[in-house]
């Protein structure tokens, strides 16, 4: 069945009507979609960061070579390495005479210990003099005793919430 005969009067303007351009297609889509775009946008809550802050200040730092290195992780087998753990946080920092502060961003809650190392000379590992003794400055969270090798991850570690923390550690040299 034709619609059509039943409509007589759309047949000639249906027919006749230019077509509407591209351009001015555009401009109407955008005229009607904006608004839509901004109510959605407003819908959306705004969401918290996925953890706290957390700012670390070395302090003793005895010269200005090479970088300090930092990591905090929450895998006790893993610490004091960061170097392929899910829940490790890493950075460096150029190295500062006095002191430097590194900060760690959206930690989640947990147990975490942090490890530092003054490399430096920038080759990437902690240098030993003898086989065992460090010849580069270190430091550990809680202010954690080293005696015939890094300490326990329990003895550094520290209970992040979901507030901001500011911590302090000592950086120590041997050598």
């Amino acid at each position: 069945m034709q619609l059509r005969p039943l409509f007589p009067f759309l047949g000639p303007l249906v027919r006749n009507r230019p077509r509407p351009q591209p351009q001015r297609l555009k401009r109407t889509a955008a005229l009607l979609l904006l608004p839509l775009a901004g109510a959605l946008a407003a819908a959306v809550p705004a969401t918290d960061p996925a953890g706290a802050t957390i700012t670390v200040t070395v302090t003793e730092l005895r010269n200005a070579k090479g970088i300090v290195r930092a990591c905090m992780t929450n895998d006790a087998d893993s610490f004091p390495r960061c170097r392929g753990v899910a829940g490790a946080f890493g950075t460096t920092a150029q190295a500062r005479e006095g002191s430097l502060s590194f900060t760690f961003h959206d930690v989640p809650p947990g147990r975490y210990a942090i490890a530092l190392l003054h490399d430096e000379n920038a080759n990437g590992k902690a240098d030993r003099a003898l086989g065992m003794m460090p010849r580069e400055g270190f430091g550990f969270s809680r202010d954690a005793r080293v005696r015939m090798g890094p300490p326990k991850f329990s003895d550094a570690a520290v209970d992040i919430g979901a507030k901001d923390r500011q911590l302090t550690i000592r950086m120590r040299y041997m050598l």
